[in-house]
């Protein structure tokens, strides 16, 4: 009992998909984060000119309007056209770096809808759980680790800032194109060296998600013999189908026997009753079969419908063995069906 309940067992897929259902799958925001960043930065590059062509257009609207006198209207027409222009310079990145977050998702889990997710759970707003969940060991290692990559993250950053900012003396010099310019490659720096510290976080945090995953999703014996269970049947239900099938079955065969044209036994341990209508077939056909019981059945039913019984022990024992129900006889038997049908005609006068 003590090994059933340790979950030692790896999931099964099925336990895997019923989590999948549910909207629990392995999911690294930092392996997500490197893919935005990066999609981020190679966007910047590419609309780069298209953004400073903006900023230069907004700077210059900016130094049209000095001297000029202040109002209401003239404070609007300059919101208008600060957000318009902003919104020009910003949506394109915007976009991308959607694109890219929805491809960050669907590279680490595939394509998945599902609403369980977003259902309101009235377990989750209990205050004594959700305190008890905000203290736990789970939540203690996130803030570490958020702690940690951010501590290293940021700070590497902040070295080659500090580096940048000792230039600004000079850089105050040169005209607005070429500090846009400057701007430019100190942010390619800093942002390619910061996303190569996080990339490293992130392989690991891959790594660390996927095993917490599964190792949440492992099983027990008697969970795995459950699921099993569940998804082929208990088998006392499936005795119990079978038993059922096999009652109708046998009352369908001997609904048959009235009608069959004479019953072969051998002559208490098997009984084999059998039709020909040559019209329908060019053989007899086995319509009842059966050993002991179910032989000494038939024998009953051929008796008060009036079927003649004949006794014929190899006869019985080889169209038992080597005729399903339903089929007709094999032409190694004909001989011997033939005689016996001979019999019984020439007794029924047929």
């Amino acid at each position: 009992m003590a090994d059933d309940a340790e979950k030692t067992e790896e999931p099964t897929d099925k336990k895997i998909s019923d989590a999948r259902e549910e909207g629990n799958v392995p999911k690294s925001q930092d392996a997500a984060g490197v893919v935005t960043l990066f999609v981020a930065i190679i966007a910047l590059l590419m609309l780069f000119p298209y953004m400073s062509q903006h900023m230069i257009l907004l700077f210059k609207y900016y130094f049209s309007l000095i001297g000029t006198p202040l109002d209401k209207l003239f404070m609007i027409d300059i919101a208008i056209v600060t957000i318009r222009e902003t919104l020009l310079m910003v949506l394109p990145l915007a976009l991308a770096v959607a694109v890219a977050g929805i491809a960050a998702a669907l590279a680490q889990f595939g394509f998945l809808f599902t609403t369980k997710a977003i259902m309101p759970d009235f377990k989750k707003i209990n205050p004594l759980s959700g305190i008890a969940n905000l203290f736990s060991m789970k939540k203690a290692f996130e803030g570490v680790k958020i702690t940690f990559k951010s501590f290293i993250t940021l700070g590497v950053g902040f070295v080659y800032f500090f580096y940048f900012i000792l230039e600004l003396p000079t850089v105050a010099m040169f005209g607005l194109a070429d500090q846009l310019g400057w701007l430019k490659d100190k942010m390619l720096i800093i942002a390619f060296v910061m996303l190569f510290i996080i990339f490293i976080f992130a392989i690991i945090d891959v790594i660390i998600v996927r095993k917490q995953y599964f190792d949440g999703l492992k099983m027990s014996k008697q969970e795995i013999k459950d699921e099993m269970k569940n998804m082929d049947g208990d088998p006392l239900i499936k005795s119990k189908i079978r038993q059922i099938q096999m009652q109708a079955a046998r009352k369908r065969m001997m609904a048959e026997v009235p009608h069959a044209d004479v019953v072969i036994t051998n002559p208490t341990h098997y009984a084999v009753a059998i039709k020909y209508d040559e019209e329908k077939t060019r053989a007899p056909v086995v319509v009842a079969k059966g050993m002991d019981h179910i032989a000494q059945q038939i024998k009953k039913i051929a008796r008060e419908n009036n079927v003649t019984i004949v006794q014929n022990p190899p006869l019985a024992r080889s169209l038992y063995n080597e005729v399903d129900l339903d089929k007709p006889i094999p032409e190694s038997l004909f001989a011997a069906v033939a005689e016996v049908l001979a019999y019984v005609y020439k007794m029924n006068r047929k």
